[in-house]
């Protein structure tokens, strides 16, 4: 792989040890999988947050790299473990705060900003279209590619975070005009209603399409909401974290519609459902927002709490990122949803928070949220947010 003079001068350490073990992991990278130089990037997310992944070890990693790494592009973090202010509410541990809190402090020191969400095109990392980024949350990654049409790889933790001190990542996969070229056809013609409709059409297309793009005809309308919760699921089921839907992703119109197809019908859906849902009634926790709501979401949610209280028996989580909270502290939904018993999970999320042995079953609107909950041993349960939220008044589901 070409290096320019300066590259071959961060790769010898001459700009100290944390830009050069950056370079190491770029080169790596570039060499296996064949680029032939670096490209600028844009901006940074960073993956690799929560102490429940991390553990000592990674700690210890960021740490390291803390005492002389410091960012050269706009870079944001995802979600931690746990919400960084409210944490002692939502029922974690002080020694999980206090090494989540270490964490925090290292990302601060190499220079990035604590934004802790996994929709950072919400709060201020925006890429234009056809722009170079390095990020690595596979919901941010698919939005960008998809719905922004900027240009990233789903990158690792490591290797999004060396991208953050170089400026730079390898030019191969997705950053490739022609790795972008969609090659299946995904006919629609199933009726979708509901934010939990997308998540489980992103179900049947990411098992159907399998490690191809896929070219979506038969939708005519969708907001952001569900394009997000689309793009979450897509490739959580999936593996390419890039699609096209006619006359709505940008990009669409450049690609002619690939000739191999798959039709998607009702029964799909209804089958994608039956798949994601567990047999339970009792629903100990319900969490929306994965990835992290809009302020619309929010809205929606106070909207059919007002007057209401959730169940005693169930903890009722809202996740997003801090900012849109204070949105939603200002247009007076925040107390609407505390009022009624609903508590805000800002900073963290259902995937990454260790929530394993705390709840036997789960209620949200998101295919993912249901992926990683059975990781953590918990029945899951997908609908709308009316369903979701009639379950935490309740605390059953109808």
């Amino acid at each position: 792989m070409y290096l320019t003079r300066e590259e071959e001068s961060m790769l010898r350490g001459d700009k100290g040890f944390s830009v050069k073990k950056s370079m190491e992991i770029l080169v790596a990278l570039g060499n296996i999988y064949g680029a032939d130089k670096l490209i600028e990037v844009g901006s940074v997310q960073v993956s690799g947050v929560s102490y429940h992944n991390l553990g000592d070890a990674g700690l210890a990693f960021l740490e390291e790299l803390a005492k002389d790494g410091r960012v050269r592009v706009l870079t944001t973090l995802n979600p931690a473990g746990m919400d960084l202010e409210n944490w002692k509410n939502l029922g974690i541990s002080e020694d999980f705060a206090k090494k989540q809190r270490l964490v925090i402090k290292a990302f601060e020191k190499m220079g990035i900003i604590v934004s802790c969400t996994c929709t950072p095109y919400l709060i201020g990392n925006l890429p234009r279209y056809g722009e170079h980024i390095a990020w690595s949350e596979s919901s941010a990654v698919t939005f960008a590619n998809s719905v922004i049409g900027a240009k990233t790889n789903r990158e690792g933790g490591p290797s999004a975070l060396a991208a953050a001190f170089v400026g730079k990542t390898p030019y191969y996969g997705l950053h490739l005009d022609e790795n972008r070229i969609p090659d299946i056809n995904i006919i629609v013609n199933a009726k979708l209603k509901n934010l939990s409709d997308f998540g489980a059409l992103g179900y049947v297309i990411g098992k159907k399409a399998e490690n191809k793009i896929p070219y979506i005809t038969g939708i005519k309308e969708v907001d952001l909401d569900r394009l997000k919760s689309f793009s979450a699921s897509v490739v959580t089921f999936g593996s390419k974290p890039i699609y096209y839907i006619q006359n709505i992703t940008p990009g669409s119109e450049k690609y002619r519609i690939p000739k191999d197809n798959i039709i998607i019908e009702q029964s799909d859906i209804k089958e994608a459902y039956s798949h994601i849902n567990d047999t339970v009634s009792e629903i100990e926790l319900v969490c929306i927002g994965c990835p992290h709501c809009s302020i619309k979401e929010i809205a929606e949610i106070a909207r059919l709490l007002e007057n209401k209280k959730i169940c005693p028996n169930t903890e009722f989580w809202v996740a997003s990122s801090r900012s849109t909270k204070q949105l939603s502290d200002i247009r007076g939904y925040t107390k609407i949803i505390e009022k009624a018993g609903g508590k805000f999970a800002c900073d963290t999320c259902m995937a990454v928070a260790p929530l394993k042995g705390r709840f036997k079953s789960v209620a949200t609107t998101s295919a993912k949220g249901c992926y990683y909950s059975r990781h953590n041993k918990m029945l899951t349960k997908m609908g709308s947010i009316k369903q979701c939220v009639d379950a935490g008044v309740t605390g059953k589901w109808k």
